[in-house]
């Protein structure tokens, strides 16, 4: 069987649990289809990739401070400098690879701040290298949204452009890469890759009761920065006191979180609402959070992969949305009636769509079962595909049949 060499990239072991589970489904599906392939990333976080996946990995910025705000000379120098030297660590690092894969993770979009000297610039070095140094780089299963910066605009497409293989999340990601001048009458469309990792039981530690709220350190997109603070107090404040009102009402009350920095938030409604009904879940994988929503009569959640691991656990879930990828989602597994703006957060009508829900949890419960089925069925389809393009059998003994 002949061996290839397969690279992951992206901002992963960074603390944002929905990377690194688009990362663990990818190792999945490649430690059981090729399970000769020698795997190593450029990450984030490389301690933590190979801690917790038990591959080599290596920092995906020379330069440490990458993503805090330069103030000083030295600090902007060695951003400038950090630029150039990961040019060459970039192609250095892809040389070695047949194929790279950006494992899901809205890599193509701006719905969050972002600066397009970040990661948008690194991505840019990934896929130029992947074109020049001949070694396919796939974009898959990832996130896109329209992109008012220009020079974001700009790297975003031309890393699209230049990626061997794209696939999306969904319909609107697709639409959204076409809008900016990318061809994509050959790209696919399937569901997250979050939806590959094992779901537990339905119902597992149940907790009659029990509400499940995630929370997020949410200041709007990069569109939204001159008001940022005043969509983080509205976010927070009305997402406080929903959980206060539950309290009142004698409703125990789970916060979980996707990234690191929300842990502040978290901070904050326990400080607020003082209560020993409220509890915060330290989950530090997409399989943990699952677990926790499994647990849960009901979910209200803003983070992505907070509301793919509430569906996929077959929890009814009510969204705060901060982008289209959200309601999209919502849509897909049939509860698009339940989705609350996270911008403009209204405590009373979140409870009113909050009890809606509840009074329909046991419809809601049959309908996620089914759509969760044919939800994961198109994904192992897919993937399936997806190991036939990029690695193609060069040993007789390995074969791998695309699914139509």
């Amino acid at each position: 069987m002949t061996q290839v060499r397969v690279g992951v990239f992206g901002l992963l072991g960074s603390g944002n649990l929905g990377n690194d589970g688009s990362l663990e489904a990818v190792l999945g599906h490649l430690r059981r289809t090729r399970p000769e392939a020698v795997v190593d990333a450029l990450c984030g976080g490389p301690e933590v990739v190979t801690a917790r996946y038990g591959i080599p990995a290596t920092r995906l910025h020379w330069y440490r401070g990458e993503y805090r705000t330069a103030s000083r000379a030295g600090a902007i120098a060695g951003k400038g400098l950090g630029k150039l030297v990961d040019a060459v660590r970039t192609a250095a690092w892809v040389r070695r690879h047949d194929v790279v894969i950006v494992p899901g993770m809205g890599v193509l979009e701006a719905t969050l701040p972002l600066r397009p000297w970040g990661f948008p610039y690194a991505l840019f070095l990934l896929c130029a290298s992947g074109r020049v140094l001949g070694t396919k780089v796939a974009l898959v299963g990832v996130g896109a949204a329209p992109i008012g910066s220009r020079p974001t605009r700009a790297l975003v497409r031309w890393s699209a452009r230049l990626a061997a293989h794209r696939s999306y999340r969904d319909t609107l990601s697709r639409d959204a890469m076409r809008a900016m001048g990318v061809d994509t009458t050959r790209d696919a469309v399937h569901p997250d890759l979050a939806f590959a990792l094992p779901a537990p039981p339905a119902g597992e530690g149940r907790r009659p009761g029990l509400v499940c709220v995630g929370v997020m350190d949410f200041h709007g997109g990069d569109d939204d920065r001159a008001r940022a603070g005043e969509i983080h107090r509205r976010y927070l404040d009305g997402t406080t006191r929903f959980v206060r009102t539950l309290v009142e009402e004698g409703r125990p009350v789970r916060l979980l979180t996707g990234d690191a920095c929300d842990a502040r938030v978290v901070e904050a409604i326990l400080d607020a609402v003082d209560s020993p009904l409220v509890t915060a879940a330290e989950a530090t994988s997409l399989t943990d959070l699952m677990r926790e929503t499994a647990a849960a009569d009901t979910v209200v959640a803003t983070r992505y992969h907070n509301l793919v691991c509430a569906l996929r656990a077959g929890t009814p879930t009510l969204a705060l949305s901060y982008a289209a990828k959200s309601e999209a989602l919502m849509a897909r597994m049939g509860l698009e009636a339940y989705c609350h703006p996270a911008r403009e957060v209204d405590a009373d009508r979140l409870l009113e769509q909050f009890r809606e829900l509840e009074k329909r949890s046991a419809e809601l419960r049959r309908t996620l079962a089914e759509r969760g089925r044919d939800t994961t069925g198109e994904l192992d389809r897919r993937l399936a595909a997806l190991t036939t393009t990029l690695f193609p059998a060069t040993d007789p003994t390995h074969t791998v049949r695309e699914t139509p």
